[in-house]
């Protein structure tokens, strides 16, 4: 994997930036924002927006991460099939500069495709792919993390998974940090084999939650078929119609905490807020 270098947010680097979907009570986009409608907060002190985009058309790094463990087998084949259908449509419009990377994960992790933009060789990575062994699901973020956060524009992971995770090195606290440190948003897909709840993984569901809260992402638990290619299209609206803000953080309080608590608002009653829970920057030293 390669070797992590300086990624968006450190603590010699003064633009924050976020990456922000707002939606109405239907869960439709809402379009048409501007900067005065918005207020950032960092630990609490409200902060001058200095980065405003509309609808964002930075190039997107999206990391596709497919658990390919033994409970996977059943639902693998449909789930390849979305997958190949998302990527044509990812690069069918938007940035050309756009790019997209394949992991599969079971005992280890395997980057099967370097940063590409072909649909058709993520397919031929994606048809080799068979059901096997354990879940390495905080080890394949972490990688995927490392390898993404040094590229230019705006980070996703895509994680598509059973539940839990059961033979990673890494823990589910040191792979958030990874995924944050990266500035990228995760979108899990939750295929449940197993629906009934004496046979699911609630704490595996609970850390997926937990990943997505933490980066401005959104879990789906869609059923195999055209529910799965739905989630596929709701992940790509989201990427069409982000917004970009960025400050520059002024009077915060040293503390002893790295992490940054960040909450964004709106001036507009009914609409939903989805971005990162927070940053790593200065801390007390």
């Amino acid at each position: 994997m390669a070797a992590a270098q300086e990624p968006v947010f450190r603590a010699n680097v003064e633009l924050v930036r976020l990456l922000v979907t707002v939606k109405d009570r239907e869960g439709a986009p809402a379009l048409g924002l501007g900067k005065q409608n918005f207020r950032i907060f960092d630990n609490g002190v409200e902060q001058q927006i200095s980065v405003f985009e509309r609808h964002t058309e930075q190039p997107l790094s999206v990391a596709i991460l497919i658990d390919n463990s033994g409970s996977t087998g059943k639902e693998l084949k449909y789930e390849i099939d979305s997958v190949t259908r998302f990527t044509k449509a990812l690069f069918a419009e938007g940035n050309p500069d756009d790019r997209a990377t394949l992991y599969s994960f079971n005992w280890e992790v395997v980057q099967r495709t370097r940063w590409i933009r072909s649909p058709q060789q993520i397919d031929r990575s994606l048809r080799g792919l068979k059901g096997e062994a354990g879940t390495c699901l905080y080890d394949a973020l972490w990688f995927a993390s490392r390898e993404i956060e040094t590229r230019e524009g705006r980070h996703v992971i895509i994680v598509i998974t059973d539940g839990g995770d059961t033979t990673s090195s890494r823990t589910f606290h040191q792979a958030l940090e990874a995924v944050q440190m990266a500035d990228a948003v995760i979108y899990p897909i939750l295929v449940m084999p197993i629906t009934n709840d004496a046979g699911r993984n609630i704490g595996g569901e609970n850390a997926l939650e937990s990943f997505a809260a933490g980066t401005g992402g959104h879990v789906f638990a869609p059923s195999i078929g055209l529910q799965l290619d739905d989630a596929f299209s709701t992940i790509l609206r989201d990427l069409r119609t982000q917004y970009l803000i960025g400050y520059y953080p002024r009077n915060l309080a040293r503390t002893k905490e790295r992490f940054h608590k960040l909450r964004v608002t709106l001036d507009r009653p009914g609409l939903r807020v989805q971005t990162r829970s927070g940053y790593y920057g200065d801390s007390e030293r």
